[in-house]
């Protein structure tokens, strides 16, 4: 029995005929690699509690696998389909809302590579969990660097961007820098002694800066966007968790930077690198609680109004997995029992989510309605698109 193909038609009358696989392997994006992101977090926030008790560490073990498992399934899947039909990719890049989560794909692989070194030596042993938080590191900072830049490129010179167009995705591009930041403190002391591992500390500094500060950026425009006009009444509220990335992933960065310093620097600089992880930390920490408050209200108020499921809802996953790393690394530097509690609170919260999401996501693959592509006339439309001249690009 041959597989049949759906015929569509572009605005000009071409008829376009897809196979069901290709149609289906076409409404995987980037967006997929925020799963791999969300699972990870549950693997290495559970190796980072202040707190442990039995079987958790087994737990995280089997997580981070099913992490990696996934990974490599999605870089095969749709690495192998981009290289084939490469205006998929293009249309992704210049679809508004879709290209924001090539910032995905970059966190994905950090987030396994960091789940290596802190889960993963009982599971691969620990020169090889080292080796591939190495390679893991190495292409997700690459790749972070570069959607960091050519994603905000993108919206400076050829994305349409209405004036309440800001929401949550925009972090998902610049965040992967802090990521590396925070997953390359824990390379720091596996690396010979000397410049290198100087280098590597002061680098991992200039990248908490990079995203730490573009961060800032969109977060005020996403409080100003919803100031003026209000939440979008639609699954795209749920990335207002997104804000928690940076957040807490800068406070994660920040505490594993400060306990790392003293084998890279000279002790009154890593004394001071230590010293800003609590100062850094505990305020950023406190207006992570109050975005905590609000998010939850308006994806209560939302889910209320038929808020349906969508990948987006990934979003309530990671950030708050990296409010639980940083929530540990503040209870480890000031050793109070109120933020051990609150890390350990956090953490049940992020598996809540996790779980109902990671199950929302399977029946919805199953069944099919989150595999849907966009209609071929509107990527055939956007790489038109793309290939025009803009008039408005920024000089």
């Amino acid at each position: 029995m041959h597989a049949s193909t759906i015929a569509t038609s572009d605005p000009d009358g071409t008829v376009v005929s897809l196979s069901p696989a290709r149609r289906l392997l076409n409404g995987v994006g980037p967006n997929w690699f925020a799963s791999v992101m969300g699972t990870g977090i549950v693997a290495t926030a559970a190796a980072s509690l202040p707190v442990q008790w039995p079987y958790l560490r087994g737990f995280a073990e089997v997580v981070w696998i099913v992490a990696a498992v996934l990974l490599a399934a999605l870089a095969l899947v749709v690495g192998s389909h981009w290289l084939r039909h490469p205006t998929v990719a293009r249309s992704h890049a210049h679809n508004t809302q879709m290209a924001h989560f090539y910032g995905a794909a970059p966190m994905a692989l950090l987030t396994v590579g960091a789940g290596a070194l802190l889960v993963g030596t009982d599971v691969i042993g620990a020169q090889a969990a080292v080796r591939l938080d190495w390679t893991l590191w190495s292409i997700g900072t690459v790749a972070g660097l570069f959607t960091s830049v050519t994603i905000p490129y993108l919206m400076f010179t050829q994305h349409d961007v209405t004036p309440d167009a800001a929401f949550g995705g925009w972090l998902m591009p610049v965040v992967p820098p802090m990521v590396s930041a925070a997953t390359g403190a824990l390379l720091i002391p596996h690396m010979a002694p000397g410049t290198g591992r100087t280098t590597m500390l002061y680098a991992c500094f200039a990248m908490f800066g990079l995203a730490m500060i573009a961060a800032l950026i969109i977060i005020t425009m996403i409080w100003s966007r919803l100031v003026h006009y209000g939440t979008s009444g639609t699954a795209r509220v749920a990335t207002l968790w997104i804000v928690l990335g940076p957040l807490g992933q800068s406070i994660t960065a920040a505490g594993l930077l400060g306990s790392t310093a003293a084998v890279a620097v000279d002790p009154r600089i890593a004394g001071a690198m230590q010293a800003f992880a609590v100062l850094f930390g505990v305020p950023v920490w406190g207006f992570a609680l109050l975005w905590i408050g609000l998010a939850a209200a308006l994806t209560v108020r939302t889910l209320r109004r038929g808020m349906p499921f969508a990948l987006t809802w990934w979003s309530l996953t990671f950030p708050v997995g990296t409010f639980v790393t940083g929530t540990s690394q503040l209870a480890l530097h000031t050793g109070l029992p109120a933020l051990r509690l609150a890390a350990v609170a956090a953490y049940l919260g992020l598996l809540g989510t996790w779980m109902l999401v990671a199950v929302r996501t399977a029946y919805g693959s199953v069944f099919g309605y989150l595999l849907r592509p966009p209609p071929v006339a509107d990527i055939r439309n956007e790489i038109q698109l793309s290939q025009q001249p803009q008039d408005h690009a920024v000089t």
